[in-house]
Parts: structure tokens; sequence; C-alpha cells
């Protein structure tokens, strides 16, 4: 081959992988800058080959790990040259309106009620499938161009690998090369997505759960298990920080607050929308009981029209001379922490208990914190570009819940803070060098 064919042969394998054409070869649709990318990464949807002012629905559809199907649709009016651009042009109608490049993405529902799209295998990719249709609305205009975007959890060359050692069981995610900071990802039932995910951006990253028994067979829980993780992150080859970063979200995060409060070690903490007391359980270390349990109030249960119920004003107030002793010591702790709220939460007074610590905090001579808010935003802030979820079936408490949030503004505080603790962790987690770059 000359050069120019070998040029152009390249140039038109890339263009088939991206692209999807109709059978009369007239409409194509293009996903940007490849069909297949890391999960937490952003692509661009492109429609060409329409009529001048051709009206036409964008659909995407998605099946998670239990066979549920999830959709979203928007109409997009084409423009002079005969295409349609999600990054500049506004959705007309249907899931959202405007100009929301992500949008078919953080959108996506599903009929089944009160279902969070379960996608945890972070071997197999999240496959979304995107289609071009005649005509305005969801109904079965003739589709006219097809594409499958494949959005993968673990990039290139990064290693998974479950841990059964002592009292330490997860899943621990180490990129190639090397040395990096170690994060200790603590969730309160166990996901590997935002470990893998966070290993593809240069951290060692241990997954572990909150609870290793059923919640119902729970009556105490032992910070010592999660200071031997702690341990057993440090000892790892490719680890090179001082101390150990931990992010958590909801039950984990208080965990976590007491973590840095009494195990040496911990360096960096991320909270996400928990509380600033010790909830559901008394809490020990070194055999005794160092926290006793902030309990709930179910007379306080607010029931939905959906079925689902809200529980945020259930937790009893910390505060309370009858409660102070489940209010977690984090002015005694080392560590920098990242509070980050939502201020929809319907979960919990994340707010509330963030302005209480950020005021202990000070009172303490204390500046080791950052707070970051997001109005409009609920209780599950999550790595971006997954699903919007509204309502789900709550472990705790047995039965559907509302997590709050508006599905615009909680997709825009996703982004935010996925960049945000990236950032936070790279800062205080001293490690003399961090691969930033991830590579699928």
């Amino acid at each position: 081959l000359t050069a120019k064919q070998a040029i152009l042969r390249v140039c038109y394998l890339y263009q088939i992988s991206t692209t999807s054409i109709s059978a009369s070869g007239t409409t194509s649709c293009q996903v940007l800058p490849s069909a297949r990318c890391l999960f937490d990464e952003p692509f661009q949807v492109k429609v060409g080959g329409l009529r001048v002012g051709q009206m036409v629905t964008v659909k995407a559809a998605s099946t998670d790990e239990r066979g549920v199907v999830f959709s979203s649709s928007a109409t997009y009016r084409a423009d002079g040259d005969g295409e349609i651009d999600l990054d500049r042009d506004p959705s007309l109608s249907g899931s959202y309106v405007g100009v929301e490049p992500m949008g078919l993405l953080w959108s996506l529902r599903t009929d089944t009620l009160h279902w969070y799209f379960f996608k945890n295998k972070v071997v197999e990719p999240m496959v979304v499938k995107l289609s071009v249709h005649e005509g305005e609305g969801e109904g079965d205009g003739r589709m006219l161009a097809e594409v499958t975007n494949e959005r993968f959890l673990i990039g290139d060359g990064v290693s998974r690998l479950p841990i059964k050692e002592g009292n330490v069981q997860g899943v621990l995610f180490t990129p190639p090369e090397g040395p990096f900071p170690a994060v200790l990802d603590l969730c309160t039932f166990m996901s590997e997505k935002r470990a893998s995910l966070l290993a593809n951006k240069g951290f060692v990253v241990l997954a572990v759960e909150v609870y290793i028994k059923k919640i119902e067979n729970t009556k105490e829980i032992h910070l010592d298990r999660f200071e031997e993780a702690m341990d057993f992150l440090r000892q790892q080859p490719k680890v090179d920080s001082k101390g150990v970063g931990i992010i958590s979200r909801s039950k984990g995060a208080d965990i976590t607050l007491s973590l840095a409060a009494f195990v040496p070690g911990v360096q960096a903490v991320v909270w996400i929308n928990g509380c600033s007391a010790n909830v559901g359980f008394p809490l020990y270390y070194k055999k005794r009981q160092i926290l006793s349990p902030l309990l709930y109030d179910f007379s306080k249960v607010i029931p939905t029209e959906s079925g689902a119920r809200i529980v945020k004003c259930c937790v009893k107030n910390p505060l309370a001379e009858e409660n102070k002793g489940s209010l977690i010591p984090i002015q005694q702790a080392k560590a920098h922490f990242l509070f980050v709220v939502s201020e929809d939460d319907l979960n919990w007074d994340s707010k509330g208990y963030v302005d209480e610590m950020v005021q202990r905090l000070k009172h303490h001579g204390k500046d080791n914190f950052e707070t970051v808010c997001y109005p409009g935003a609920g209780h599950l802030l999550e790595p971006p570009y997954g699903p919007y979820c509204p309502s789900t079936f709550h472990g705790l408490v047995r039965y559907p819940v509302l997590w709050g949030g508006e599905p615009r503004a909680h997709a825009v505080a996703e982004v935010h803070m996925w960049k945000k603790v990236q950032e936070f962790l790279r800062t205080h987690l001293s490690c003399e060098e961090t691969k930033t770059k991830a590579m699928l």
C-alpha cells in the first residue's frame, strides 16, 4: 500500500468503528471520539445525512445486570447541513429538553418501579444502544441509523484481585506501573464501580463493604476490620503514600469519620452524604465500645404516592443530650476532610450534619476540611454518566425510599464531584508519582 492508501484505510476502519449507517446509506450516527470508552468519560453524538430541518428522535437503551431495560429519547431538528450535534443542539422534547450532551445517559429510565441500574461486573462494559428514528416522540418511527457505545469500568492494564486475607474481604484494583496513592473504598453494600474507576485514574484502591453479614444479623460493627484493610493496602508493592485515603457514602461515611478519629494512618477522607454520628449499631475498637448507636424513629416516615417513603426525618438528633455518645469526635482526627453534600438529600440531613461538623472543627481551631454543596442533587451521588435513580429498595429499612434530587442538577453534581474527589485525593495523599492518564 502507498502511504496515502494506508491512511485512507485507517480512517475507514476508524469510521466504521464509531459510525453506523442506515441501509439506504444516507443517515449516519457517530459516537466520538470512539464508540468504546471508560464509564466516566463523556462522548459526542453526531447525526448526519438528514434533510434540512428534518425532525428525528434519538433513542438510547441499556440493559442492567438483572435484565431490566432502561431507555431514553430526545427529539432534534437537523440544521442547514442536515446534521445534529448533541454537544451543540437542544433537545426539543423527550426525556429532557435543552442542550444536554450526555442527557441520553443520565435520563435513562425503566418502567420497573423503584429500580436502580445495577452495574457491578467491572470486567463487562455497560452497553448502550443509540438509534435515530424518523419523527418526534417515543413512537416506532422508522429507524434510520444505530450505533453501540461500550462503556468500560476497568481500564487497560488495571488489575482486579479478589481479596480474602484474615479479616480483609474485598477487591483490590491496581493500575499498571506506579507507585500510586492508596485509597480504601468503604461501600455500605459491596460495589466495585467507584473503586475500579478510581484505579483508572492512578490510585491503588481496595473496595470493602460495611456489612459482612446481613443487616438483620448485624449486632455491632468493629473498626478493627477496616484498620486491617488499611494495613493491607499500605503493604501493597505499588503503594507509595504514607497514609490511606478513604472514600464513602451514607452509612459508610460515618464509619470513615470514626476511622479518622480513632485509627492512625488515615490521611484523607471523602465523606459523601452521611451522618456526623455513629448510626444504627454500637461501634467497637480494640474490644471495647467506643460509640453508642444513633437510632431511628420510624414513626416519622413520610409516605408518598409512588409507594416510596421519605426517611430523612427518622434519624434522631445526634446533638440531643441522650444521643451525644454517638457523636463522632472528628476534632481529634489528623486527616484532611472533603465533605460532599447534596442539598436535596432525602435519606439524611447531610447539610445539617456538615454544618454542625464544620462549626465543631472551627471551634477547635481546625482548618483541615473542605465543603462542596450541590443544590438540586440527591443522596445517591456516584461517578458520572450513569442513569439518575430517584428511588430504590433500602437495605436497612426494607422498603423503597426516595433519594431526592432533580435529574439534570444531580447529573451536573456528579461530574463536578468526580473531578473534585480526584483532585482532593491527589493533593492530600503524599506520593512521589501519580499516573493520571487512563487508557482503554
